[in-house]
């Protein structure tokens, strides 16, 4: 089996327009992945998103947070949200999207102009909220996709489009489903 190349700057800056024509509402949600533990990934069709827990059944709540004062969980940070179009530049196949380690896979515009801290969504039945930590690359990201897109994706000019995504928390508890529509409230 031929190994997959990671991206190169080129190929990513060429895929910055693909990216920047996501859906400003009404994004769909395309892949769910829950994290039981670390370094695994489960993929779901549908899950269950709560206030307390986060995406439910997801190690969020027991992996704890450098961004806390006593290291528990960051309650601003139950929900990793990529853009779909983003992922797929980045990983090449959609088999390759769960390494990026975010449990949310939406197709739509996560700028920050588009969807500010205290932007609540609908998604199924249940309402998300932007927070306002920041989301950013790490060194399990560049190993896994490459240098280049951890580059791409910190280029001060693409900052505010969060590319490499956002945080939220569950402000109503609900089920989703992949293929359900995130729309703004």
């Amino acid at each position: 089996m031929e190994e997959l190349k990671h991206r190169t700057m080129e190929e990513l800056e060429a895929g910055l327009e693909m990216i920047r024509q996501s859906p400003k509402d009404g994004g769909v949600l395309e892949l769910i992945v829950r994290r039981p533990q670390s370094g695994e990934r489960e993929i779901l069709e549908a899950g269950e998103l709560d206030r307390e827990a986060g995406l439910v059944g997801d190690n969020w709540g027991t992996r704890g947070s450098s961004r806390t004062a006593d290291g528990t969980s960051h309650p601003d940070m139950q929900l990793n949200i990529m853009n779909s179009r983003v992922i797929a530049l980045v990983a090449r196949d959609k088999a390759r999207w769960h390494l990026a380690g975010d449990q949310l896979f939406i197709d739509m515009d996560l700028s920050a102009e588009n969807l500010p801290p205290g932007t609540r969504l609908t998604l199924g039945s249940a309402v998300i909220e932007v927070t306002d930590q920041p989301h950013t690359g790490c060194k399990k990201f560049v190993a896994r996709f490459g240098p280049d897109p951890l580059r791409f994706i910190s280029a001060p000019a693409n900052k505010l489009l969060n590319l490499r995504g956002i945080n939220a928390k569950v402000v109503r508890s609900g089920v989703i489903r992949v293929g359900d529509v995130a729309k703004k409230l």
